[in-house]
């Protein structure tokens, strides 16, 4: 615009550079960030996240359940095994590449690739039920460890006055 003749104003240009860049904006990637001090829930700062016992032991169970679940169902390597050790999945694809069919090897890759697939999934949840139940244990530890710190010397229970004089 500048060129054909006209100036523009310092606001006409501003509004042109304003709505370039609105435009270079839109058709690019932009993060969603936080507000300063929010910590991720919605504005309240300073609040941690909070799980509870329950919370850890429904997510350990059905891992733990899924973990189950899958290997039962989803071995297609050891289906109908026969009295050789071997899989109908692997005698299918023997007996394709026997026949100097290509889909026979093709057939052995697909069956390598989801046993290794299945066994990593496997393997991550027998990781996480095994550690959340770690977890609990711990923490259940830890709370009947600090309870038993904080009884007088007849087991009853050391009142809050007291427990201050441990904070200062």
């Amino acid at each position: 615009m500048i060129g054909t003749g006209e100036t523009m104003t310092f606001n006409d240009e501003w509004e042109q550079l304003v709505s370039e860049a609105k435009q270079r904006r839109s058709t690019g990637m932009q993060l969603n960030q936080l507000e300063p001090g929010s910590a991720g829930t919605g504005g309240e700062a300073g609040v941690d996240l909070v799980v509870t016992q329950d919370d850890l032991g429904a997510v350990g169970h059905e891992a733990f359940l899924l973990h189950g679940e899958l290997r039962k169902k989803a071995d297609i390597v050891g289906a109908g095994v026969d009295r050789n050790g071997e899989g109908s999945t692997a005698r299918a694809a023997r007996e394709l590449a026997d026949r100097n069919l290509t889909m026979g090897g093709e057939l052995y890759t697909t069956l390598s690739v989801w046993d290794s697939q299945v066994k990593t999934v496997l393997q991550m949840c027998a990781h996480i039920s095994n550690h959340l139940d770690y977890s609990k244990k711990m923490h259940a530890d830890e709370d009947a460890a600090i309870a038993a710190t904080l009884r007088g010397r007849d087991g009853a229970a050391v009142p809050v006055s007291a427990i201050t004089t441990y904070v200062r």
